[in-house]
């Protein structure tokens, strides 16, 4: 609320905070930003900013609730980055799996883990990051595709992969197994819409 700056005073503040937390030895840098979390919940982090600070700095308001909010924001963004972590492993032991039943290389697990999360696979990237010669990794592609791991689209230099069915049963095995978080201030998402809310108090 101090606003030293013409823009980005949230982000520097937030910044600054995310960096006390991993120098301090408090979360790994990887829990301690918040960023991810807030980008996703913008207009309940405006709500706060908005009902804790009416607009001005006045350091006699009561910062409870944005205390909360922030505090809120970091458990549930560790729960979500402890859920990725989770399915990343289980989902790489799927992958090792298929590879082993149809035979294919063990380097093209990169490969499918990205299709898995939904990206594309293209033949210049995939050449790239295992090192491969162009006739080898066009060889593994062409493994993939044939096995209904990876879906090929289009043809030429612009030609690419996408998941295949047994690549998209992973994806559904995954989202099946996966648990709500635990939101630590159930009452926070009532008290942002209605301050009268008295379980906030």
């Amino acid at each position: 609320m101090i606003h030293p700056f013409r823009d980005g005073n949230g982000r520097m503040a937030r910044a600054l905070a995310t960096s006390v937390l991993a120098r301090s030895d408090i979360g790994e840098p990887e829990f301690s930003s918040i960023e991810e979390w807030l980008g996703a919940n913008t207009e309940d982090y405006y709500a706060v900013l908005a009902l804790t600070g009416h607009g001005r700095w006045n350091p006699r308001d009561d910062a409870n609730l944005s205390v909360s909010f922030n505090l809120r924001a970091h458990h549930m963004q560790a729960q979500t980055v402890a859920q990725r972590v989770g399915e990343a492993g289980l989902t790489w032991t799927e992958l090792d799996e298929l590879v082993a039943q149809h035979g294919l290389p063990d380097r093209a697990t990169d490969a499918m883990f990205e299709a898995v999360l939904g990206y594309r696979v293209r033949r210049s990237t995939y050449l790239k990051r295992t090192g491969l010669e162009e006739r080898t990794g066009s060889r593994d592609l062409a493994a993939l595709a044939s096995a209904g791991v990876l879906t090929p689209h289009g043809n030429g230099q612009g030609r690419y992969y996408t998941a295949g069915e047994p690549l998209h049963e992973i994806q559904q095995r995954r989202r099946a197994r996966r648990e709500p978080l635990k939101d630590p201030y159930p009452w926070m998402r009532a008290r942002l819409v209605t301050p009268e809310d008295p379980e906030a108090s």
